[in-house]
């Protein structure tokens, strides 16, 4: 008869000790793989929170974004830049912002090629009932306490660094 899971079965960790009796230690492959299923968990609880929006997190990101430009709108390359994403998602994510009435498009008057993205007043209240929600459930990580945030911020520090996200200092 198998035996039946307990309530405290990580699997996470049955997962490193299975890696480590076939390849050895390797700490950093129980790191991501938890890292992973916590973007898993922290996407959906976040989605699910803006989804009675018209939103997923890419387009809340977008709308707050556009919200702390001083005139509301910016060129769809900037979005692309501040949110580092690749600007065909970019493109997919305002297109959709458009259709919903919550961001408008038009030409840059600084850039023959170029597009403006800007927030519209219904995006503006969008944000604003979204990000009360999203502050309310601690954007999913409410099992930390402020200093834990922190701590969580300054450990992932050193891997955007790297990664060019922004520059040490």
């Amino acid at each position: 008869m198998p035996k039946p899971l307990s309530l405290t079965f990580d699997p996470i960790a049955r997962a490193d000790e299975l890696w480590k009796r076939r390849w050895g230690s390797a700490p950093a492959m129980a790191a991501i793989t938890s890292v992973m299923r916590a973007h898993q968990i922290l996407l959906a609880e976040v989605d699910a929170v803006v989804r009675p929006y018209g939103l997923t997190f890419a387009r809340y990101e977008a709308l707050v974004l556009l919200t702390f430009s001083r005139a509301g709108e910016l060129p769809m390359s900037r979005i692309g830049e501040r949110l580092m994403v690749h600007p065909t998602s970019v493109t997919n994510t305002v297109d959709r912002l458009v259709r919903s009435g919550l961001v408008a498009k038009r030409p840059n008057p600084n850039d023959g090629r170029g597009t403006l993205a800007s927030i519209t007043d219904r995006g503006r209240e969008v944000c604003e009932a979204a990000t009360r929600d999203l502050m309310a459930m601690d954007f999913g990580l409410g099992a930390y306490d402020d200093e834990e945030c922190d701590e969580i911020f300054a450990l992932l520090r050193p891997l955007r660094v790297a990664a060019g996200d922004f520059k040490e200092g």
